[in-house]
């Protein structure tokens, strides 16, 4: 299977913002892996197949990173953009524009990737409904819900070797 990297992005300082880090963290739990780095660094000392990064956001830094794996998870809230609450699908790398400076797209980070290190591994997006977005190091009920429907998907997805939700 390789290498496989799980990213999960958002504060978690801003309740539902920060479903990425109660996910790995809920997947480290259940599989037995190490807590998620908080910094690339992090991960130059881990053993494994699969490791895990929580970042504030996507930079263009995480391109290296990532053009090191044979596979990326990308996990991440949305505000209701999709029509279903847990958006699990495969991605690919293009150049996405931002109305953001600070904002950097799973998609973008892929291009970056295979423009600046020769090539870019399968991707997915896991995006989970938030609700409620104040300053609280807490989930919202309805969002700790879909979480945990959402860990049990990426340790399916794990398992089974596929690069996307086709199964």
């Amino acid at each position: 299977m390789g290498k496989t990297l799980i990213v999960g992005y958002g504060n978690p300082d801003r309740e539902d913002d920060g479903v990425a880090w109660h996910i790995l963290n809920r997947v480290a739990e259940r599989l037995g892996l190490p807590a998620p780095g908080q910094d690339i660094d992090d991960l130059q000392h881990l053993d494994g197949t699969t490791h895990l990064l929580c970042l504030l956001q996507l930079d263009p830094e995480l391109a290296e990173v990532i053009a090191g794996y044979d596979r990326v998870c990308f996990v991440d809230a949305h505000t209701g953009a999709y029509h279903e609450d847990i958006r699990f699908e495969a991605v690919e790398g293009q150049f996405q524009a931002s109305p953001f400076t600070h904002h950097l797209t799973p998609e973008t980070c892929l291009a970056l990737a295979k423009m600046l290190h020769g090539g870019a591994p399968p991707a997915i997006v896991v995006s989970v409904r938030g609700y409620q977005f104040g300053f609280v190091h807490a989930l919202s009920s309805a969002t700790a819900k879909l979480a945990e429907t959402a860990a049990e998907r990426i340790i399916s997805w794990l398992s089974s070797g596929n690069d996307d939700r086709r199964r």
